[in-house]
């Protein structure tokens, strides 16, 4: 569905996405309890979730308060900020190193959405920073929390293999939208060389040729990423059996398709070009869009350290470690 979306707007694409992985979160690390009331309330409000999880800023500070916990710090971005319903909070409890996510109203007191997104891509995701001033949490709420002590799973770390096939899906929608979107230009208004020999543009062999090759690149990517998601959705329907090495094993999965669909993505949205012509960069066509779209998200983290990740299992068969990267 993120992928089908994204062909027509990326930023949808990935604010869908994101709303599928954060009313996930819950069940990610929550205890059965929290999550089927979280699901409950989120189907029967018809919640848009959001997200303020970013690891590059500093940790967002908890602190014990008793009977709730406040959460306090900046993040940089927070996809789906003022359009969500309610956000996904995380951080770490002063002085020490746990880690605790909790689901919040968005309209909380204490919680403050800047409206400073302005870049070139995915310019409809409501990705600004926000404040967090002392925002309160019942300990009831802090997920995978009993009497304040966490109860720890291999399933919890899953959080990263599944949202980078979330990228992955928005990702080749994007592509796909944009080789799509090419043809139709194509067919309808790009005009044959003059000195090519042929009447319309659809039959220059070098235009045939290169949406030839970026279809089946495309087509490739888009069968790998199915796989990749079906053997994920395994994992999920078993999630106290999860154990370190296949959720390794799965990660190092990820990342090749992470990786093959950021090149995929990339070199369809620009070549795209070089097969609709001159007047296609006219803004009123708006064929940059999905460059754009790329470009911006696919920088989320280096795409060398997934290579890196899937090089490193096949020569000396090392999985990589849970981080918010890996």
């Amino acid at each position: 569905m993120v992928r089908e979306i994204a062909k027509a707007d990326g930023s949808i694409g990935q604010l869908l996405g994101y709303h599928y992985l954060w009313n996930w979160a819950a069940r990610l690390v929550g205890t059965r309890e929290q999550w089927e009331q979280v699901e409950a309330d989120a189907a029967r409000n018809q919640w848009f979730f959001g997200g303020a999880v970013n690891p590059r800023d500093n940790d967002v500070v908890v602190r014990d308060e008793g009977d709730s916990i406040t959460f306090t710090g900046h993040k940089s971005f927070s996809t789906g900020s003022k359009v969500s319903d309610v956000t996904v909070l995380e951080g770490v409890f002063e002085g020490t190193d746990r880690h605790v996510f909790a689901i919040v109203p968005s309209d909380s007191e204490g919680l403050t959405f800047h409206d400073d997104w302005d870049n070139i891509g995915q310019r409809l995701t409501e990705s600004g920073s926000v404040t967090l001033d002392g925002v309160r949490v019942p300990w009831a709420a802090a997920a995978g929390y009993v009497d304040k002590e966490f109860q720890p799973r291999v399933y919890n770390t899953l959080n990263v293999p599944t949202i980078q096939l979330v990228f992955v899906a928005f990702y080749l929608g994007i592509a796909a939208g944009a080789l799509e979107t090419a043809a139709v230009y194509t067919r309808a208004k790009s005009r044959s060389w003059l000195h090519g020999g042929f009447d319309a543009a659809v039959d220059e062999p070098h235009v045939i040729d290169t949406y030839g090759d970026l279809t089946a690149k495309l087509w490739a990517a888009e069968a790998l990423a199915d796989t990749v998601a079906a053997e994920g959705q395994r994992l999920h329907e078993d999630p106290d059996a999860v154990t370190e090495q296949a959720r390794g094993e799965f990660e190092v999965r990820v990342a090749a398709v992470k990786a093959r669909a950021t090149d995929v993505a990339l070199e369809v949205t620009s070549r795209i070009f070089e097969v609709t012509g001159a007047r296609s960069t006219a803004s009123a066509e708006g064929l940059d869009r999905f460059w754009r779209n790329v470009r911006t998200h696919t920088l989320h983290d280096p795409v060398a350290y997934k290579r890196r990740e899937v090089g490193r299992h096949v020569l000396t068969a090392e999985l990589p470690e849970p981080t918010w990267y890996s």
